[in-house]
């Protein structure tokens, strides 16, 4: 895999910083993104298509992406604004893309707004709590994760982040007021260190979490669409975020291997599967 060119893109608000491994003239680009995960975590999936020139990014306010002013909380739109800039000032549009959690949320934005930029999408777990049928018990929940972090710090709000993605089916009505777990349980600090700037609780959470996808617009591009979810995923919500996409747009959900990281490597010490999920994803791009 040829050594990935590191350059930046000024946009309003932001200086966006992209890798490019490859020849871009190598049609069509695979642009591989997350939310708010960055660059940092596709270097082992980008690794199995040594054949493609592959492209990542860091979101705006997401490790080298740098925001400009106050890090007020954004939107889909916003990070879609971002990915259409990126792929114009390429010039490499239609792409294929792959998109991950929140990542899949900015893209199916993307693909509802500027359909002409889009060959193939593959959504893979866009945590959309706002169209699954318990939506109201699971939005409280996200809301009450966001006004703990606002109230407490990172670890109190990290805490009862990390325990709530791993909950399994529909979202009882009394979960927000169950007891708060502990910080110390997953390595977090108990400590508030009285900042308010994390890219996932402070400024992507809601926005994401809550956004609801233009169906209208996704129904002309279904053809062009793949939802899909990890073989290990259950009934998490991400899961069913990208199930209940699926459903919407009368799509058949793609199982994929392993889980709601399953392209990782040992990016962050969490190795999901990777070889097979590249094999998977280059199934369904072909």
């Amino acid at each position: 895999m040829p050594e990935p060119v590191t350059q930046t893109l000024d946009v309003p608000g932001a200086t966006l910083t992209y890798d490019v491994r490859g020849d871009l003239s190598n049609r069509p680009v695979l642009l591989m993104i997350g939310s708010p995960m960055g660059a940092s975590g596709f270097p082992t999936l980008a690794s199995y298509f040594e054949d493609r020139t592959v492209v990542t990014y860091d979101p705006r306010g997401v490790e080298r992406s740098v925001r400009a002013g106050e890090p007020t909380e954004l939107s889909p739109d916003d990070h879609a604004a971002d990915l259409a800039a990126l792929i114009d000032h390429l010039d490499v549009g239609p792409v294929d893309l792959f998109a991950s959690s929140g990542g899949a949320v900015n893209a199916l934005a993307l693909a509802a707004q500027r359909p002409d930029l889009i060959n193939k999408l593959v959504a893979h777990e866009p945590p959309l709590a706002g169209i699954v049928p318990d939506r109201e018990a699971a939005l409280a929940v996200v809301e009450d994760m966001y006004q703990t972090y606002q109230r407490d710090g990172m670890g109190a709000g990290m805490a009862k982040f990390i325990a709530f993605v791993g909950f399994e089916g529909e979202v009882p009505s009394d979960y927000a007021q169950r007891p708060a777990p502990d910080p110390a349980m997953f390595g977090l600090p108990t400590d508030d260190d009285g900042s308010r700037n994390d890219a996932l609780l402070g400024q992507n959470l809601r926005g994401c979490t809550t956004y609801l996808p233009d169906f209208d617009a996704l129904q002309k591009v279904a053809d062009r669409l793949v939802l899909a979810a990890g073989e290990e995923s259950g009934n998490q919500l991400a899961a069913r975020g990208a199930r209940a996409v699926a459903d919407r747009l009368g799509l058949t959900p793609v199982t994929f291997p392993s889980n709601h990281g399953g392209f990782l490597g040992n990016e962050y010490g969490q190795p999901g599967k990777p070889a097979e999920f590249a094999a998977k994803l280059r199934e369904v791009l072909t």
